[in-house]
């Protein structure tokens, strides 16, 4: 099935309801991202007021950060498709999760930051192909992206909800960014109850390993598969790290306290747009709905890279949540519609290796050039960057359309 093909339903069909499963992730997901958020929101300012790191250091470790979650999510990957059972790896990696929030307020050095970095990200890593398998493994066609888009909504009320905590908590403690991490814990706690209490195997998962499986064939994904990991390289070369915007609000205005309400403004617009967007493209496509998350991108660049008051800062971080909300759901849908059956976690891990050693190089670059030629610059590549993804998406939909 091509990238851009649509499913919809019969005229005058009622569409199936998303199943319980998927719910249940999606509340895994949104208080783990409550978790995520109260370190992630303060992370680039400790890293840079309270332990003296650069630009380029910074860009580095949320750069390998994501490099080790989507390395890890491959082969958590081939293992969903090997043994055929998803639930005890999304049980490992939201563990691991939940345990380096054990280290991050202990951390006083580099080192330690990047090793709860590392602990965080291979939990990320493992539990996100099998979650994603999951939800595609119980969710009827015509409605997998609004499956895909409803979890993205939770997760992103998670991202909304955080930074809030992270305020109130920065106010109450006068600042304590150590507290903040503390209390991080929590919510990674509630996160595991509810895993290990509400989400079944999927039906239909338990029948042993596969005797059959072959990494080789694993690794041979169809065009459509191929097509769908490209396009979403492109796109995460053109979006480098939301810590590269949150050390631009100090430069619009924002003091280290109120600095986490930016993210409780990107994640409100992405969380509010996901799941609507989702159930859109399960009855127009995907690529128009792309195209515009690309045209919000390029917006969100060119105003944030010039952004020296609150109210335009406020306005690139909406924009950045449009693009959000229009593209993170498509992709795993795309994924979702354009694989075998017996081949979705290892698409899902292909996909995420690609676009993480892509967001390595990218958030790499993006802290040197930060560093070397000034805040602006990165922002104005990256609006550069998304313009050509623009043209290359219209490209290959009018190839398809031709074809």
């Amino acid at each position: 099935m091509l990238p851009s093909q649509r499913l919809t339903a019969p005229p005058g069909a009622l569409s199936p309801s998303i199943p319980a499963t998927v719910w249940m992730l999606g509340f895994v997901s949104l208080l783990m991202d409550v978790s995520s958020e109260m370190i992630q929101t303060l992370l680039p300012l400790y890293l840079a007021g309270g332990l003296g790191a650069s630009a380029v250091t910074i860009g580095f470790i949320e750069g390998l950060s994501v490099a080790i979650a989507t390395a890890t999510r491959f082969l958590s990957g081939l293992f969903v498709d090997w043994s055929r059972r998803s639930k005890p790896l999304a049980v490992l990696g939201y563990g691991l999760g939940a345990l380096s929030r054990l280290v991050f307020p202990l951390a006083a050095t580099l080192d330690l930051i990047i090793m709860a970095k590392a602990m965080d990200r291979v939990g990320k890593g493992i539990r996100g192909t099998p979650r994603d398998a999951m939800i595609a493994a119980v969710s009827p066609p015509e409605i997998r992206g609004a499956s895909f888009g409803l979890r993205k909504s939770l997760d992103t009320v998670g991202g909304f909800l955080g930074p809030l905590i992270a305020v109130l908590v920065m106010v109450l403690m006068a600042g304590d960014i150590v507290a903040v991490f503390w209390l991080a814990a929590v919510p990674a706690a509630l996160a595991m109850a509810v895993l290990v209490l509400g989400v079944r195997e999927p039906p239909g998962t338990r029948a042993g390993k596969r005797a059959d499986f072959r990494l080789s064939e694993a690794l041979r994904l169809n065009r459509a598969v191929w097509a769908v990991i490209g396009i979403a390289a492109i796109i995460m070369l053109a979006r480098f790290s939301e810590a590269f915007v949150l050390l631009k609000s100090l430069e619009a205005g924002f003091s280290p306290t109120w600095v986490p309400l930016s993210m409780v403004i990107m994640h409100a617009v992405y969380g509010l747009a996901a799941y609507p967007v989702g159930r859109l493209s399960d009855r127009i496509g995907h690529t128009g709905l792309l195209l515009w998350s690309m045209a919000f991108l390029v917006g969100a660049h060119l105003v944030l890279a010039f952004a020296a008051t609150v109210p335009v800062y406020v306005l690139g971080t909406v924009l950045w949540g449009l693009h959000m909300g229009f593209s993170q759901g498509l992709l795993g849908a795309m994924i979702a519609a354009a694989t075998p059956d017996m081949l979705k976690g290892s698409a899902f891990g292909a996909f995420n290796l690609v676009t993480g050693a892509v967001v390595l190089a990218g958030n790499t670059a993006a802290g040197w050039v930060w560093q070397s030629h000034g805040s602006e610059m990165p922002f104005l590549l990256g609006a550069g960057l998304s313009l050509m993804a623009m043209l290359l998406l219209a490209i290959s939909a009018r190839r398809r359309r031709l074809g």
